[in-house]
């Protein structure tokens, strides 16, 4: 995608946050359910000790997407069932949740700005090292891109946050995409206000709703139910800094929101090979975060 040249080139490593956050990590190096079998997914016995380290009667819970929150929702309704939890509600996130929970029994109210939620878990695409700042929205399936405002919205509103990842998506200095949200009128435009900012370090593509269409997106671009198109920000660089990121997409004209979460109460549940750890976020300072 060809974009404007910016007079002056920016680099990533340049910008200084704003975002004061100063934080202790509690690192649980190995917690193992002893219910479940050594031979069982990664991914299953990180969704197990989400439920029975994060869940309690009478809790409202954000209902994450993908892979792991599947198999949370699935067995938080075998506890429900079992009368081991009791009057938990679920507030979904997008279609595929709503649906899961209704199959295994999870009663559904849905989000509304006024909703009171305890606890929200979700599938994270990367976790950057350190500040914990989340990246989600990456695509997994056309079905999920209508619901990163919706989930970013949800994991905010909890009073506490869990996201799920493997080993290998949680690191310092990360790679690959980041979604932005953009007012589809004036979104080339904005595209290179983007491309602008970060010259060298990223490429700006316009995501298409059916298959690779190129840096323009194609006869069929993504349009979310909000009428906005989705950016996706592929840095080709390692990332310095998430929270730089943010900040800096944030004074961008025409920008809605983007797949970083930034969220103080919020911990990391990492799926390894042979362990489960949590990684938990204890901030004392906080800016612009919630």
């Amino acid at each position: 995608m060809a974009f404007a040249a910016a007079s002056t080139p920016f680099s990533l490593s340049s910008m200084v946050p704003t975002h004061r956050r100063t934080f202790r990590h509690v690192s649980v190096p190995r917690v193992i359910n002893a219910s479940l079998s050594p031979d069982v997914s990664p991914l299953l016995r990180a969704a197990h000790h989400t439920v029975d380290s994060y869940v309690k009667s009478g809790m409202v819970i954000g209902l994450g997407s993908g892979e792991a929150s599947d198999m949370v929702i699935r067995y938080l309704g075998q506890q429900l069932r079992s009368g081991s939890l009791q009057n938990v509600v679920g507030v979904p996130m997008s279609a595929r949740s709503a649906s899961e929970a209704a199959k295994y029994g999870i009663p559904l109210e849905y989000f509304r700005d006024d909703n009171q939620i305890d606890f929200a878990f979700h599938d994270a695409d990367a976790v950057e090292e350190g500040s914990l700042i989340a990246v989600i929205g990456r695509r997994r399936s056309s079905q999920e891109d209508d619901y990163i405002l919706k989930q970013k919205s949800i994991v905010k509103a909890a009073d506490e946050a869990v996201f799920m990842i493997k080993e290998e998506q949680y690191k310092a200095s990360l790679e690959g995409s980041i979604p932005v949200l953009v007012q589809s009128l004036n979104w080339l435009a904005i595209a290179e206000e983007i491309d602008d900012l970060y010259l060298g370090d990223a490429e700006v593509w316009r995501r298409a709703s059916v298959g690779d269409a190129g840096p323009l997106g194609g006869d069929f671009p993504i349009v979310t139910s909000d009428g906005h198109n989705i950016l996706d920000v592929i840095f080709t660089t390692p990332i310095p800094s998430l929270a730089n990121v943010a900040e800096s997409l944030e004074t961008i004209d025409g920008v809605v929101d983007h797949g970083l979460v930034i969220k103080t109460r919020c911990s990391v549940v990492i799926a390894g090979e042979t362990e489960v750890r949590t990684v938990t976020l204890q901030t004392s300072t906080v800016e612009n975060g919630v």
